[in-house]
């Protein structure tokens, strides 16, 4: 089975096993499981789709949150032309490590 989900803001083709790298999900903890409602289900060979719209009200994708973890940083520059301005400024994005436990 393969799933589409959206996370913050951005959309992740999963499957069971995969193990992806998301923003922050700052409502859960660490070891805990999450689901989330999918918003398209395939099976592997893309025969029978089921679409949502926007997600499909019985899906569920169950995750379950190994890590926490801040990223490379990261560089913002700001500039104005002909104005003698330019800023540089460094952050380190937090993200959340899950792995997809089943998808129904």
């Amino acid at each position: 089975m393969l799933a589409v989900i959206e996370l913050g803001w951005n959309q992740f083709i999963v499957k069971v096993w995969d193990i992806i790298e998301v923003k922050r999900q700052k409502d859960e903890e660490v070891g805990k499981n999450m689901i989330v409602e999918a918003m398209l289900i395939s099976d592997e060979e893309g025969k029978d789709i089921k679409v949502g719209t926007p997600t499909i009200a019985w899906s569920k994708v169950e995750f379950k949150i190994l890590e926490e973890f801040k990223w490379e940083k990261i560089r913002v520059f700001k500039m104005k032309s002909k104005k003698r301005y330019a800023r540089t400024s460094w952050f380190r994005p937090i993200l959340t490590k899950l792995e997809v436990l089943s998808i129904a």
